[in-house]
């Protein structure tokens, strides 16, 4: 994949989906990109994370006084980086409106089928489960 636009020329966006992994933790003290989330938060209706993406969101302010959740072995850290958080360790995602978070990588499978159906609904939702050959039904 290539990004055909850099953060000074994106267009307006209707959903912001943060990543989570590894290259989140330096972005936890990284002013410029805490700064370009919280301006991204004023003109974005929709702000969603996947994994550790939410620790992003939490250190930039945008969980303050909210339910959310993030990977299970981040859950810790999304509590210290903002006490006021309403940890949600059990739930794969948390809608809370405006701001959607998800915890690890399959959780993230199912917030984007749950973000389908809030944009474009729940039939569209079943053709893209089927395209992707998702069956939450793990096998172990």
């Amino acid at each position: 994949m290539q990004a055909e636009h850099s953060y000074a020329d994106a267009p307006p966006l209707e959903v912001l989906v943060h990543p989570g992994g590894n290259g989140t933790r330096p972005q936890l003290s990284d002013g410029e990109q805490l700064d370009w989330v919280r301006r991204r938060r004023a003109e974005v209706p929709l702000m969603t994370s996947v994994c550790t993406g939410s620790l992003v969101y939490a250190a930039a302010g945008l969980l303050s006084g909210r339910p959310a959740t993030t990977y299970w072995g981040a859950l810790d850290l999304l509590a210290e980086l903002d006490p006021t958080i309403e940890v949600r360790p059990d739930d794969r995602f948390v809608d809370d409106g405006d701001v959607i978070t998800s915890a690890g990588i399959s959780a993230g499978i199912d917030m984007a089928l749950h973000l389908v159906v809030r944009l474009a609904g729940a039939d569209r939702a079943r053709e893209v489960r089927r395209g992707i050959q998702y069956d939450p039904a793990p096998p172990v």
